[in-house]
């Protein structure tokens, strides 16, 4: 299958979505699966992981219900707060769901930025691997140091750092965050997206090269069999088009990795996340 490892969906709430500002009105509205099948059909993929956007259950239990009428949904990177004393009960009762594949949280607005670190979280990744979670880390550079730590500590957990950690493309500048990155691929547990590159570049005038210096970066820690496509549909229409977010991956990997082109669009999010090849829904 041909998947697409991160997009999103929601409802579009003024309340809620107060991260939404503004400069990103074209967002205001609801994105559902109705509207990412056209682009599937149009680009050639067979399936997605939709991601939470929302820090609260009811988004995981929205997505799930999405997943459960929508074979084109493969899985679900949900939301659950790892801090809670009842976690263990929790995930327990998520595992029902097989198409929850991992859950995630967003750091990179926490105001601590050891908060991926800090004792009542990591209590909650230590839970994970045995009832077959993965992890998405949503961070930025600043917060590299503390996912290092975190990867360290628990080698067999598998973890996929979304958007690249979001590098500094619109400065065009690379360090520290290339060298914190070669760091973290050190962690073999530890995948990569190639995904929200044309949000961190300037929206209206990013130029394809511009991102190959990061793509090369990643492709030299991390090696192609530990990435994988998601075009972070719809938030990627601040900056492109569907089709250009497939189009500017697709054109470096053929140039670059086209052997392995096959798993990066594909059968790596199927290894990482234990995709079936016919997803299902909830567990009987």
């Amino acid at each position: 299958m041909t998947i697409d490892s991160h997009q999103h969906f929601w409802r579009y709430d003024q309340t809620r979505d107060a991260w939404i500002t503004d400069a990103m009105s074209l967002l205001k509205r609801d994105f559902l699966p109705a509207e990412l099948e056209r682009e599937f059909v149009a680009n050639g993929i067979d399936a997605s992981i939709a991601v939470q956007a929302d820090q609260s259950e009811e988004e995981t239990l929205f997505l799930l219900d999405l997943a459960e009428r929508s074979e084109r949904i493969a899985g679900v990177v949900g939301w659950v707060d790892l801090r809670a004393p009842s976690i263990e009960e929790q995930l327990r009762v998520y595992s029902q769901y097989r198409k929850l594949r991992g859950f995630r949280h967003i750091a990179q607005a926490e105001p601590d930025d050891q908060f991926l670190v800090g004792r009542e979280f990591t209590h909650g990744i230590s839970l994970l691997r045995e009832l077959g979670f993965a992890y998405d880390i949503l961070i930025y550079p600043k917060q590299l140091p503390a996912a290092i730590e975190l990867v360290s500590r628990f080698p067999e957990q598998p973890f996929v750092v979304d958007h690249l950690a979001k590098p500094p493309i619109k400065l065009g500048g690379r360090e520290p965050w290339a060298s914190y990155m070669r760091t973290v691929a050190q962690n073999t547990n530890v995948f990569c997206k190639l995904s929200g590159l044309v949000t961190e570049a300037d929206w209206l005038h990013w130029k394809p090269e511009d991102m190959w210096p990061y793509l090369d970066a990643v492709f030299e820690a991390f090696g192609p069999e530990r990435l994988m496509f998601g075009s972070d549909w719809p938030v990627c229409l601040l900056a492109a088009s569907y089709q250009r977010v497939k189009e500017l991956i697709e054109t470096y990997v053929d140039a670059h990795a086209a052997q392995h082109k096959e798993n990066i669009f594909g059968g790596n999010a199927i290894r990482f996340y234990g995709l079936k090849a016919a997803p299902r829904g909830l567990a009987a």
